[in-house]
């Protein structure tokens, strides 16, 4: 069975991602720590973020505000296309988008002070060659924020395609992100 046969198809789910309260809920208290963690709120405006794994945008556009620009990358076209059309309605201008190609994938060029992914990294089969990728386009001295699952046998979603892992024990994050940087 091909990635694509089993893939979670996140350009259907874009129309109604949004729907789920308890999936706004999290991103916005995701959204609360980075902004306390990276000082967003005392940086006047003078990061370039690169939010890895975006879908819709919920973490974007709550960091917006504080940025310089912020770029969002995703797989999914559905789910940047939900992304552009919010920031299109708002009017805003330092919202940007890069589609990235899970068999070949290119990373913006940054670099970026502030790199965020949240609900993402279980999804990437290799997260270690993933992080190294974001450490490259990374800003000297440079923070990554990440939210993810802590290790649960696969009880987080209903359905497990395209689910790599069932969450992350915090020592072998810390040694994927010291490996990669």
């Amino acid at each position: 069975m091909s990635r694509d046969t089993i893939a979670r198809d996140f350009n259907a789910e874009a129309a109604v991602w949004d729907e789920k309260p308890a999936r706004v809920k999290l991103a916005g208290e995701v959204a609360a720590a980075i902004l306390e963690a990276a000082g967003l709120a005392r940086s006047a405006g003078e990061l370039d973020v690169l939010d890895f794994g975006c879908g819709t945008g919920l973490v974007t556009l709550a960091l917006q505000p504080f940025c310089r620009s912020v770029t969002g990358a995703d797989t999914s076209s559905g789910m940047l296309g939900a992304l552009e059309a919010k920031a299109e309605k708002a009017g805003l201008r330092n919202v940007r988008t890069h589609q990235i190609d899970p068999e070949n994938p290119q990373l913006p060029a940054g670099p970026f002070g502030l790199i965020v992914s949240s609900m993402t990294l279980h999804h990437v089969k290799q997260p270690g060659l993933t992080l190294a990728q974001l450490h490259a386009v990374s800003a000297p001295g440079g923070l990554v924020c990440l939210a993810d699952l802590e290790p649960d046998g696969g009880l987080f979603h209903e359905d497990n395609a395209g689910v790599y892992h069932f969450g992350f024990d915090r020592e072998a994050m810390r040694e994927l992100l010291a490996s990669a940087g």
